[in-house]
């Protein structure tokens, strides 16, 4: 069984990214430090948003799927939960960094996958089973 993970991140704006969080990812929020930052339940596992103006270095990396942003981060969903984020990215308007696709197709590690950024340009992964 896993542990819970621990990711501090900068978040730019804090009222942007917990808009982000909280709203369009429906994570739950947690303890803070008004102003300074804030905890985001990251399904189960514990994403820390610090108000800072620094930006994380982006690359794109080959792998066997193509070419991924690097660094970037996320998390495996239930299947009703990733197509509901899905559902609230186009609503709000929100656009893929990389389009949902399939993934290890017709084996047993078979996901679908996509790319997204957060308001302050963090990259995460969003990807769910089956």
């Amino acid at each position: 069984m896993s542990r819970p993970f621990h990711l501090a991140v900068p978040a730019g704006d804090l009222k942007d990214s917990v808009h982000f969080y909280e709203k369009i990812l429906e994570c739950k929020l947690g303890n803070r430090e008004e102003g300074k930052w804030i905890d985001v339940d990251f399904w189960g596992n514990e994403l820390t948003l610090h108000k800072t103006n620094m930006k994380l270095p982006s690359e794109r990396h080959e792998v066997d799927m193509g070419s991924v942003p690097v660094p970037h981060f996320g998390v495996h969903l239930e299947p009703k939960i990733f197509e509901k984020i899905k559902e609230n990215l186009k609503k709000n308007n929100i656009e893929y960094l990389d389009q949902p696709y399939t993934r290890f197709k017709d084996k047993k590690e078979q996901q679908e996958t996509f790319f997204i950024k957060d308001p302050h340009g963090n990259v995460l992964e969003l990807k769910t089973f089956g």
